[in-house]
């Protein structure tokens, strides 16, 4: 696609040193998760978006914990909605600099949350600026929604669903990083406690007793029957359903028959599976193997579920970001659009709100993400504030009724 004149003298416009200023000021707010609230990297971001002319919002999803929606042009017509969060996993050892004074080097700017995601945050703010500054904002409204508690339980992004939203959507971007690769799908993730009780007992006489810890292997070898029953049925996109036991505990003493064990589940949900299906299913699975009774109770509760989506490659939406993202000038290591073995918070709104999602952002997930000297490069950061621009132009929106 040619980029007009018009196009390239707005992508042009974009400012990378505000993009580093901004990505900096962000990082050095905080907000580790957990240990700490995201109250001062979403006044940071409020204060900056108020000062470029931005409507703001601010929803307090729990005390010190505050959604920041920032949206430019008219609210008449469908936008294009971006998606991050102001949290960051706790910075951790390793770090040979302090992980919360952010600083340029080599042209990437190291921190904890540089590439997840303070730097995606401030590239969309970028693009956002440049529209506004042109006068286009009207014809092409965008919406900036930055959420709290993605990276443990969801908060932020299950309360920006559950409310009546002010704004259409037509299509959501999520800015998490992505190496600028559009993501066209990815599955959802539940996380299950399974609670085994038994009866303690002496070990010289077992028999006195029911034994939870091999109640609860029981059950894991059901639930490694069932990732080879969920294997046979991969999806053609995103591949199987994939089971993966975390932890076990259980048992008070080695002379003493287990009257507890704990296991926790990790649960890849496929497009339109439930965690409450999933659940229902292990229960008659375990039932019917005969482990619950005689004297071992099982309890299955959720303790995180987030869906997946898929949007087929065929949609305006993916089309647009893969040429955007060329049209920067934007080096692509590989495949131009892929599937995520992560989950993110587009799952929710593709589920609730029926809005087309891809996921695109600057940055390397599994080559920085949640590391010591965490960092993303600068001219990435440029590339992807003009792709996000060029996405919001490109895609449209439909003349006010």
């Amino acid at each position: 696609m040619t980029v007009s004149n018009d196009e390239q003298a707005l992508l042009d416009s974009i400012d990378g040193q505000d993009i580093v200023s901004l990505t900096a000021a962000l990082i050095d707010a905080g907000g580790e998760n957990p240990g700490d609230t995201e109250e001062k990297t979403a006044q940071v971001l409020a204060d900056h978006c108020r000062a470029a002319g931005f409507d703001v919002r601010i929803v307090e999803v729990a005390p010190g914990r505050p959604n920041v929606i920032v949206s430019i042009g008219s609210d008449e017509r469908p936008g294009i909605l971006f998606v991050g969060h102001s949290d960051v996993v706790p910075a951790g050892s390793g770090w040979t600099a302090d992980p919360f004074s952010a600083l340029v080097r080599d042209g990437r700017i190291v921190g904890r949350g540089a590439c997840d995601m303070k730097g995606g945050l401030a590239a969309v703010v970028a693009a956002m600026t440049a529209v506004l500054r042109a006068g286009l904002a009207d014809e092409h409204p965008m919406t900036l929604a930055c959420l709290v508690d993605e990276e443990d339980t969801g908060l932020g992004i299950r309360a920006f669903v559950a409310e009546p939203a002010p704004r259409s959507y037509s299509h959501c971007v999520v800015a998490e990083p992505t190496n600028l690769v559009t993501i066209f799908g990815c599955r959802g993730a539940a996380n299950l406690e399974i609670d085994v009780r038994g009866r303690s007992a002496h070990a010289g006489q077992p028999r006195n007793g029911v034994n939870a810890i091999s109640a609860a292997a029981r059950i894991i070898a059901l639930i490694e029957d069932s990732q080879s029953e969920l294997d046979a049925h991969p999806d053609p996109d995103l591949g199987p359903a994939t089971w993966n036991v975390g932890t076990i505990t259980g048992g008070t003493g080695t002379s003493m028959v287990a009257d507890r064990c704990v296991v926790t589940v990790d649960r890849r949900l496929l497009p339109g599976e439930s965690a409450a299906e999933v659940v229902q299913d292990l229960r008659s699975r375990i039932e019917s193997a005969g482990v619950n009774g005689s004297g071992i109770d099982v309890e299955i509760g959720i303790s995180m579920e987030m869906p997946g989506f898929l949007t087929s490659v065929q949609d305006g939406l993916v089309s647009t970001a893969v040429q955007s993202v060329r049209d920067t000038g934007s080096e692509i290591l590989g495949r131009s659009t892929d599937i995520w073995t992560a989950s993110c918070d587009g799952g929710f709104v593709a589920q609730q709100m029926g809005t087309p999602t891809i996921v695109l952002g600057p940055g390397d997930i599994e080559g920085q993400a949640h590391r010591p000297d965490e960092s993303v490069a600068v001219q990435q950061l440029i590339d992807s504030a003009r792709a996000y621009a060029s996405i919001a132009m490109r895609i449209g929106a439909p003349p006010a009724p």
